[in-house]
């Protein structure tokens, strides 16, 4: 959703347009009808009150018969059938309709059946539609994107609905248990370009069969599903596919063979497949690969050598596999690598050299390996790196003072790194940096005066210093571009929150474990921080620990993660032993 106000400079007048919108914004209960204005005027009017959060079901009804082209709803308070009517007024001219994370029930769908020009339908997280509702779209044969993420009530009959849709280009069923057998009502659909079925642990190799037929298939997402090698050799026509996820499938290095014959195949990902050096020779044939993800895997070194000659990769993920420095001079060819995910591996601050000459490199995660501070200026020379994570209890200040010279540097992440006072003069260097990270306990107020100058910040996390105080925010009040802020476990107090009231972009704030209350959080946001849509400041259930460093589980994976808590009770392997349990616990989510 567009916003509708003009970003102004300082001292400039907002447009007559904009000042009248807000002023309309605020008295909307004065109005009874805007039909009579022009659509794109009702349009802005529409979507200035859903960004502010002042539509109500009183208010829609304002809206009535406006021809209004798209009404994005997606996660709205209050969205049920008793707003299916004003949205169904719009008629013909309604193209994008998003009712996301909506109350709206079978019976609410059937209001869309004469809006017969939508070309957008976003119905995820709707767990209160099921076939029936599926056979009121299924006359909306203008539809090129249709989204259904999360249904437990969508089954293999009610998929016949889709079989009318002729002209769809994306369809979206990530989390759909109940889809088995369902996927032979897709095969008329010979437009269909991009089939997502994340985490639908129902689809077995049978399910594959009628993909065979869509010839226009340029992405397939089967992650966390049943289906093998033999599943992916029902693949091998489907010549436009450019993207195939299988991530946590049954698979192993035999289904190369079928997908060698993908000649479009350019992103791959084989995350969490126990994958092992056994059959990775088979890597080589994949020449026009750009994107490769192996991580969790259970290769070694010798698998680098297969990928040698896979020169177009543009990212490549090896997160937690047994890869050692040896194995990195395998890539030392790779000059259009961009991305590169090494965390959790055994890499250490030897292997780096075999990188120094990647001068694409915009991004690399080193987080949890054997690289040491001396190892890091071997990095000094990557003038194109953006974004660098150095999540590691090793690094220290003398580690960030090998970095000033990676001038370009937009996110860096020292989570669990030794940064204390005296190394925050380092990040002087870095006035592009917009994320930053520093969470490793050693930061007063007093390093916290070189952090105030980078004005280009948008998150900041400085969790886990529990000797800041109020000062900090004074510090940094300035960065008044700041949408995310995290100083949990500190001693801030009701006094510091004073300081954020110059942050108007703010969106996120943290304060768990600090002295204050959730009164004056509130009063902080309903009046001088109305933009602010996520508060935290209860101390979180469960931790992970990496390092002996905490890094809190947010409460949106506790339903999961509270059957597992057992699991966290004794951690003692650090990080990849976390990351298997979190993968666990959300694909039971």
């Amino acid at each position: 959703m567009k916003i509708v106000l003009s970003e102004l400079r300082k001292g400039e007048c907002p447009p007559l347009l904009d000042l009248c919108i807000q002023k309309i914004n605020e008295d909307i209960d004065k109005y009874n009808s805007f039909s009579m204005l022009p659509r794109d005027i009702s349009q802005l009017i529409f979507n200035n009150l859903v960004y502010s959060r002042r539509l109500t079901s009183v208010s829609l009804e304002a809206f009535r018969d406006c021809a209004l082209q798209d009404l994005y709803l997606g996660e709205y308070d209050g969205v049920d059938d008793n707003w299916m009517d004003v949205i169904s007024s719009q008629g013909s001219s309604l193209l994008s309709v998003d009712l996301s994370g909506s109350d709206v029930t079978d019976f609410g769908l059937t209001y869309l059946k004469d809006c017969e020009s939508i070309i957008s339908l976003n119905l995820n997280y709707c767990d209160q539609i099921s076939d029936r509702g599926l056979e009121c779209i299924s006359g909306l044969s203008n539809l090129t994107s249709l989204s259904f993420r999360r249904n437990d009530s969508v089954s293999a009959k009610g998929m016949s609905a889709f079989s009318g849709l002729v002209n769809l280009v994306k369809l979206d069923l990530e989390r759909c248990p109940g889809i088995h057998g369902g996927l032979v009502h897709l095969r008329g659909l010979t437009k269909l370009e991009s089939l997502n079925l994340k985490w639908c642990n129902c689809i077995t190799d049978y399910d594959m069969k009628p993909l065979s037929e869509l010839a226009s298939l340029k992405s397939l997402e089967i992650s966390s599903s049943k289906v093998t090698d033999f599943g992916v050799s029902f693949l091998r026509g489907l010549q436009k596919l450019a993207l195939l996820n299988l991530e946590g499938c049954l698979v192993t290095a035999a289904c190369l063979d079928s997908l060698a014959e993908l000649p479009a195949l350019s992103n791959l990902n084989l995350n969490r497949c126990n994958i092992s050096d056994n059959g990775c020779k088979k890597f080589s044939r994949l020449e026009n690969l750009k994107v490769l993800n192996l991580g969790f895997n259970v290769i070694t070194d010798t698998c680098l050598i297969h990928l040698k000659g896979l020169t177009k990769l543009e990212s490549l993920n090896l997160d937690s596999c047994k890869i050692g420095d040896e194995g990195l001079v395998n890539l030392a060819g790779h000059k259009r690598l961009n991305c590169l995910e090494l965390s959790d591996t055994e890499v250490g601050s030897n292997g780096l050299q075999h990188l120094s000459g990647l001068s694409n490199l915009q991004k690399i995660n080193l987080s949890f390996t054997m690289v040491s501070d001396g190892g890091l200026s071997k990095l000094c020379g990557l003038s194109s790196l953006k974004s660098l994570n150095l999540d590691a209890y090793q690094i220290s200040d003398i580690g960030l003072s090998n970095l000033t010279s990676l001038t370009g540097l937009t996110d860096l992440d020292l989570f669990g790194a030794r940064i204390t006072d005296f190394g925050t003069n380092y990040l002087k260097k870095f006035k592009n940096l917009r994320s930053l990270e520093i969470c490793g306990g050693a930061l007063t107020d007093a390093g916290v005066k070189n952090i105030k100058e980078l004005s280009s910040l948008v998150c900041l996390n400085l969790s886990q210093n529990s000797n800041l105080t109020d000062k900090t925010l004074e510090l940094i009040s300035g960065l008044t571009g700041l949408v995310s802020l995290n100083v949990s476990n500190s001693r801030i107090t009701n006094a510091g929150l004073q300081h954020l009231k110059a942050l108007k972009n703010l969106r996120s704030l943290t304060l768990e474990s600090c002295k204050v209350t959730a009164n004056d959080m509130k009063k902080l946001k309903s009046i001088y921080l109305p933009n602010l849509r996520r508060m935290e400041k209860r101390p979180q259930i469960v931790h992970s620990y990496n390092n002996g460093f905490v890094e809190a589980v947010t409460p949106r994976v506790l339903p999961s993660l509270l059957l597992l808590f057992g699991c966290f009770v004794n951690v003692h392997n650090g990080k990849e032993l976390c990351k298997d349990v979190f993968a666990t616990a959300y694909s039971r989510w």
